[in-house]
């Protein structure tokens, strides 16, 4: 089973959050972010650099700074975020000592061959989607508070 890192799902979390405030053009401080998702916020602005390196946000220094999305949500694919934050995603991996047999090299192929089809799918999922999931479950499970 594959686990998601804090790191990607700390800058999912963040990214959902600076797309409610996409259509505003309003920019988000690293405080706000933080406590509205439960992330540490020296962490979240590590992740919130490297995300501007890639171009995925960007920020604006001053008392009304902070960060915003650099391009629109549904131009912002998972696969992006997957590869500005861990690196290309499907890497040829051979151990040295590893003789190559044929049992070897077609675990191997199977393995690259699932680590497409991953891609794939993140490549497939944008941050709009991932928004328009998350605002269509607040509908249909709405928290009741007493």
């Amino acid at each position: 089973m594959i686990e998601i890192s804090s790191k990607i799902k700390y800058s999912l979390l963040a990214l959902l959050q600076l797309v409610k405030c996409y259509e505003q053009e309003e920019f988000l401080q690293i405080e706000q972010i933080a406590s509205s998702q439960q992330i540490p916020d020296r962490y979240l602005g590590q992740l919130l650099m490297q995300l501007r390196r890639c171009g995925i946000v960007r920020s604006q220094r001053g008392v009304k700074g902070g960060y915003q999305l650099g391009k629109a949500p549904d131009q912002i694919t998972m696969l992006e975020i997957l590869t500005c934050l861990e690196g290309s995603g499907i890497q040829e991996h051979r151990d040295q000592r590893e003789s190559p047999t044929m049992e070897n090299m077609m675990i191997q192929e199977v393995w690259q061959e699932a680590a497409k089809a991953a891609m794939a799918v993140f490549g497939g999922y944008t941050l709009k989607d991932l928004y328009e999931k998350q605002q269509e479950r607040k509908r249909l499970n709405p928290m009741y508070y007493i």
